[in-house]
C-alpha cells in the first residue's frame, strides 16, 4: 500500500491559523491609527470611555461607526444613525453573498457566527484565498479575529489617548485605512477587463457622494459595481 505523499496532505488548523495570522498582520498594524482617530473623535462627541469599545465591538464595521460619531448629537437622533449605519453597512449583503458559494458547507449557526467578523479586509483575504486554495475556516477565522481584536484595543487606545493628544487626524493616522484598502485592491486585481465594475461603481459613489444625503454613496456605487459585474459575467 502507497503512502500518500506530504504535499496531498490537507494543511492542519493550526497551520492555517498561523497563515491567518501572517495576512493579517499588516492590515492590523494599519488598522491600529486609524482605531486610534475613531476613539479619539468618539471621546470628542461625548462617548464614554467603556461605550467605545462597546460600539466597535458589537458593530464591527469603520465606515458605519464613523458616520455615526459624525452624527453623533446629544441627545442623539436613533433613527437617523440607524438610517445611515444601515446604508453603509448594506455593502455587506453583496459581499456575503459574493462569499455565500464557499461557505454551504458550514452549518448556518457556525456560518452566522462567522460573518458577524466578517469586514471588507477579511472578506477580501478570504474571498481571494478561497479561489486559489478553496476555502478554509481555520484561516478565516484566524484573519477575522485578529483584525477584529487590533480594531477593537486599537479604538479603546483611542478613546484613553484621545483626549490627551486632541485631534490625532492631524497627525496623518487617518490615511492608513485608505492605503490598506489599496493593497486589498492590488490584490485582487485580474487585469483592465475586470476594472470596469470598479470604475463604474467610483463613478456612481462620488457622484452620489456630491449630491446625495450622508451615506448613500455606499449602497449605490457596490450596487452600480455589482450589476456592471453581473452583466460582465452574463455576457
Amino acid at each position: 500500500m502507497q503512502v500518500a505523499s506530504a504535499s496531498h496532505c490537507p494543511p492542519s488548523t493550526r497551520m492555517e491559523v498561523l497563515r491567518g495570522l501572517r495576512s493579517a498582520l499588516p492590515i492590523m498594524l494599519g488598522f491600529i491609527p486609524f482605531g486610534l482617530v475613531l476613539g479619539a473623535q468618539a471621546r470628542m462627541r461625548g462617548f464614554a470611555l467603556f461605550e467605545v469599545p462597546m460600539m466597535t465591538g458589537l458593530n464591527f464595521g469603520g465606515g458605519s461607526e464613523f458616520a455615526a460619531v459624525g452624527l453623533w448629537t446629544s441627545p442623539p437622533h436613533i433613527l437617523l444613525i440607524v438610517g445611515v449605519t444601515f446604508l453603509v453597512n448594506s455593502r455587506h449583503l453583496l459581499m456575503g453573498a459574493a462569499l455565500a458559494p464557499y461557505l454551504r458547507a458550514i452549518p448556518r449557526n457556525k456560518m452566522l457566527f462567522c460573518l458577524f467578523f466578517m469586514c471588507d479586509e477579511t472578506w477580501a483575504l478570504s474571498l481571494t484565498d478561497a479561489r486559489k486554495t478553496g476555502f478554509s475556516l481555520p484561516y478565516y477565522m484566524s484573519v477575522s479575529l485578529c483584525l477584529y481584536m487590533s480594531w477593537v484595543i486599537g479604538t479603546a487606545i483611542g478613546a484613553v489617548a484621545g483626549p490627551i493628544m486632541g485631534d490625532v487626524s492631524r497627525y496623518g493616522f487617518d490615511m492608513a485605512f485608505p492605503a490598506v484598502f489599496f493593497v486589498l485592491l492590488r490584490g485582487m486585481w485580474k487585469g483592465m477587463a475586470s476594472a470596469l465594475p470598479w470604475g463604474v461603481s467610483l463613478g456612481v459613489a462620488v457622484a452620489a457622494y456630491m449630491v446625495l444625503p450622508k451615506g448613500w454613496y455606499v449602497p449605490l456605487g457596490a450596487v452600480s459595481g455589482g450589476a456592471v459585474a453581473w452583466v460582465q459575467a452574463r455576457s
